[in-house]
């Protein structure tokens, strides 16, 4: 018996492929040696996404400080009072609105979450009065929230602030 064969047009193949919309995208930025750009010589860590906005950590200036990149304009974003050169920072978090970023600082073997805002351009230590480790702060995509580890209790936990009081929020232990 003989079949026929089976027709799929390439561009039916094609969406299958990349699938919805020409999704994942392999998007590609310059290398600048000078540092100026998106990639460089020096270690490019913890990348996050927010809109137009790429946030992360380097080691570009010699010592490790947040970035932000615009994905639009290609530019380096400038961040005026967020990196010091006696602290090290890494974990970056940025809200949607590219307004807010939190971040782990560490200095003198201490580290904090710190709450940066570009409009005031001030940071802010949510985490001075804990008396424990802290790591991995995220932030909620319109910048109300704020979630990190923490050993407040002797093991890792997860903590949740509210952004405007920089207070813990009371979040129930049982999900019921």
């Amino acid at each position: 018996m003989f079949k026929k064969p089976i027709f799929i047009p390439i561009f039916v193949s094609l969406t299958f492929i990349t699938g919805c919309g020409g999704y994942p995208r392999i998007v590609t930025y310059p290398f600048d040696p000078g540092g100026r750009s998106l990639n460089s010589f020096a270690s490019e860590l913890n990348p996050q996404t927010s809109g137009r906005y790429i946030i992360f950590t380097s080691d570009r200036r010699g010592s490790q400080d947040v970035y932000m990149f615009d994905t639009v304009t290609r530019y380096l974003v400038d961040l005026p009072g967020l990196n010091s050169l006696d602290t090290i920072v890494s974990h970056p978090s940025v809200s949607d609105s590219s307004r807010y970023i939190v971040f782990v600082a560490s200095r003198q073997g201490r580290s904090a979450i710190f709450l940066y805002d570009r409009e005031t351009r001030q940071s802010r230590n949510l985490t001075a009065n804990l008396q424990a480790e802290v790591r991995n702060p995220t932030i909620s995509a319109d910048g109300s929230r704020i979630a990190f580890e923490t050993t407040v209790n002797g093991q890792w936990d997860i903590l949740v602030y509210d952004r405007a009081s920089g207070q813990p929020l009371n979040i129930p232990q049982d999900p019921r």
